[in-house]
């Protein structure tokens, strides 16, 4: 049965995710920037221990150069545990990952880079609690960031006292949840947030459109990254493409149908893993990250010229539902379309799979019948492959949606991961 929270969620998202909300947004910011006199200021969230904060520090100077801003560094902790489950798989898999994307991006972070020990990490706190001015910690964060990633014992010449670094720590700690957020390596302003350098390309748009870039004629210092789509695969077996995907997750929705792309373009064997979502496996989800979640797939989406936005809640009897029509439809090799209606439905459009109506539509427009309908949700089978899949991620050292790894290789985790996919391509 519908209730008033699912026929209000889709009207109420829309709103927090139009271009309306956000435009009103900025400007309001920009106003009170303007009557106060203050010059457009960028905050950054340093956490020592994160690599995403390693590449993020190294171009605190480039953007200081390039645009006209005044920039403020805050140190903080690492998020909670709720904020970031299955912490020992994110610190591998991070250390990887950011391997990888400094490659990219042209930046420097160690292939043989190693986790810190908490000791460690303090004394880095403690030399870059000494002076959080933006020249000064924009030429010393990255030196230092080198050194805890690569191994080397840090230097504690100048170091500040330690009570000192709790202090700057805590400070940051504050301000990043007075302003409403939880992970490092952040960037925000006036307002919005961006993750690391894989979203610095949303804040030079801004910044640019503002008249603040001073060369807006060079590329930007972190261009959007995108599938190239430029070749063919090598001769030989197709490459297989493992995907993990959930019902829940904006980002899947945004991801499904550019996987589904790329398989296609590479005459790939697209091979599904649907999974529960972590929600309804016991992980808890802060709504200070699921907003951010919401906003950031809009921006994303947006890059891709992708409809998002007006959602449902799928917890429960949505996901469930979809489930087991998708693993009927995925024995009948209609999968893949379903599971890409299925997520506009629940993402774009505001439809509920719970609905009977819903469903059938969704299946028939995937070419089911409606016997196939009926069997797929009789059939539980589902769950015993869910929970396969979820084994098989954790086994690839990953935990969320979207993951996806080409031929057994180490797996990507993130939909602004399929340009790493496709270089995995043979």
């Amino acid at each position: 049965m519908t209730t008033l929270r699912d026929r209000l969620t889709p009207p109420i998202s829309a709103l927090i995710t139009s271009r309306f909300r956000r435009d009103l947004t900025r400007n309001v910011e920009g106003l009170r920037r303007r009557l106060s006199g203050s010059a457009p200021t960028v905050r950054y969230f340093h956490q020592v221990d994160d690599p995403y904060s390693q590449l993020a520090v190294q171009m605190l100077a480039p953007l200081m150069a390039r645009y006209r801003i005044a920039l403020q560094i805050h140190l903080v902790p690492a998020p909670d545990d709720a904020a970031a489950p299955e912490r020992e798989r994110l610190r591998a898999y991070g250390l990887r990952d950011a391997a990888r994307l400094a490659e990219v991006y042209g930046l420097a972070f160690p292939p043989d880079a190693r986790l810190p020990g908490a000791e460690t990490i303090m004394l880095a706190a403690r030399r870059l609690a000494v002076d959080l001015s933006p020249e000064a910690f924009a030429a010393l964060a990255p030196q230092v960031g080198a050194e805890l990633w690569s191994g080397r014992n840090l230097d504690p010449t100048g170091a500040a006292p330690e009570g000192a670094a709790q202090a700057a720590l805590a400070q940051g700690e504050a301000e990043r949840l007075r302003l409403g957020h939880y992970l490092g390596g952040m960037f925000q302003f006036e307002g919005e947030w961006y993750w690391g350098v894989d979203r610095l390309n949303h804040l030079e748009e801004r910044l640019a459109g503002l008249g603040l870039d001073r060369t807006p004629e060079a590329p930007k210092l972190a261009p959007y990254l995108t599938m190239r789509l430029d070749r063919t695969a090598a001769p030989g077996p197709a490459p297989v493409i493992e995907f993990w995907f959930s019902f829940r997750s904006p980002y899947v929705s945004i991801a499904f149908p550019r996987v589904r792309t790329l398989a296609r373009h590479y005459g790939a064997e697209l091979r599904l893993r649907p999974i529960l979502p972590m929600i309804m496996r016991g992980l808890p989800v802060p709504p200070t990250k699921t907003r951010y979640i919401m906003l950031d797939t809009k921006r994303e989406a947006e890059r891709s010229a992708m409809p998002y936005g007006r959602m449902i809640e799928p917890v429960g009897a949505p996901t469930e539902r979809c489930m087991a029509v998708l693993w009927r439809a995925m024995a009948l090799g209609k999968g893949e379309a379903f599971g890409e209606l299925a997520l506009q439905s629940i993402f774009a459009h505001g439809r509920n799979p719970a609905e009977d109506a819903v469903l059938f539509d969704l299946g028939r427009r995937a070419g089911l019948t409606d016997d196939d309908l009926r069997a797929g949700l009789a059939d539980d089978s589902w769950r015993a492959a869910a929970e396969e899949n979820r084994q098989a991620l954790f086994d690839a050292g990953l935990w969320g949606a979207p993951s996806y790894r080409v031929n057994g290789q180490p797996a990507h985790w993130g939909q602004d991961r399929l340009r790493m996919l496709e270089d995995d391509i043979p």
